[in-house]
């Protein structure tokens, strides 16, 4: 099997697996984000109860499916990207420092070259989580009913692309690519040299590696979480009554927020998703280190050294 199909396969395993994990969590932040108004007050134990009590289990993983569908292919092709950047600047450039700067370097590439190839599903996937549809058998108090807009991942994407075509499966796309350059580069730096403090006869410790994925990911977000909301945001504009027919760019959303909803707005959920990306970031890059051993993967040192060592004997190969 060639090498990037197995970092592929590693890379689709870990993201599906650890979004699956925090999915419930993932549903709660993105009704902070976007300011449901029956989620507003309620906090994090109360937005529990009341998705528990009006949709039930089910409800924790509403636009699961979509987020599980998106993140098989992003994940998968942020790291297989992420592996092939950092092989082709250590090809291109042989005397670059191995190190966490190349590391950022890979991974800010990587997470945006992953979002434009799959982020119409991250939109679908927040659109089906922003409905809050209860059950015609459950009547509680403080819950507003609302119609069924989308009644799935394919029912959302046609409507979304007859309604506004393919600008509207990218409708705020330029949000998610500022703050993923940055978190996903920080990301990889901060495990990769987090790593690189740990004895070498404990770096196969599943532990260990929680640690630094945890730590990576807990960091690289408080930098970018901003972004984030406004992203959100900008994706359910046109579900949200207040905002109908008026649809705004990155920095009029940004802008918007912080004059009506104030700037503590653009933190909305963060306690949560420290919460969701500790354990996600974490559980990530363990699985995905684990997937590579069982698949055999050349470690990216000894890979970066075949590269240059290949490179280097091109030339003597055409002489000879």
């Amino acid at each position: 099997m060639p090498l990037f199909a197995k970092e592929l396969i590693a890379g689709g395993v870990a993201g599906g697996f650890a979004k699956t994990v925090v999915a419930p969590l993932e549903r709660v932040k993105i009704l902070f984000q976007t300011r449901r108004a029956e989620f507003q007050s309620i906090g994090l134990l109360g937005s529990f109860q009341k998705i528990a009590q009006t949709e039930g289990i089910l409800g924790f993983y509403r636009g699961n499916g979509a987020s599980v569908t998106r993140i098989v292919p992003y994940a998968a092709l942020h790291y297989m990207a992420y592996e092939q950047y950092r092989r082709w600047i250590i090809h291109s450039f042989p005397d670059v420092r191995r190190g966490p700067i190349l590391d950022l370097v890979a991974g800010s590439f990587a997470g945006g070259t992953a979002v434009l190839f799959t982020y119409p599903l991250d939109l679908v996937r927040t659109k089906l989580a922003y409905q809050v549809v209860g059950s015609p058998k459950l009547n509680v108090k403080g819950l507003v009913h609302s119609e069924q807009v989308y009644k799935g991942i394919l029912d959302c994407f046609s409507k979304t692309y007859k309604n506004a075509g393919i600008r509207g499966l990218y409708r705020g796309v330029a949000p998610s690519l500022y703050g993923i350059f940055p978190y996903a580069g920080l990301k990889f730096y901060f495990y990769e040299e987090m790593k690189s403090h740990v004895p070498e006869d404990h770096k196969k410790n599943i532990v260990v590696k929680l640690v630094c994925g945890s730590v990576a990911g807990l960091l690289g977000q408080t930098f970018t979480y901003p972004l984030d909301v406004v992203r959100r945001q900008m994706q359910v504009q046109r579900l949200m009554a207040s905002n109908a027919g008026d649809v705004k760019g990155t920095m009029e959303s940004l802008f918007m927020i912080v004059q009506k909803q104030g700037w503590k707005q653009l933190f909305s959920g963060l306690s949560i998703n420290y919460l969701k990306v500790v354990p996600s970031v974490a559980i990530g890059f363990t699985v995905y280190d684990t997937m590579k051993l069982f698949l055999r993967v050349p470690s990216r040192d000894e890979a970066g050294m075949e590269v240059v060592t290949n490179r280097n004997s091109q030339p003597s190969s055409l002489h000879s």
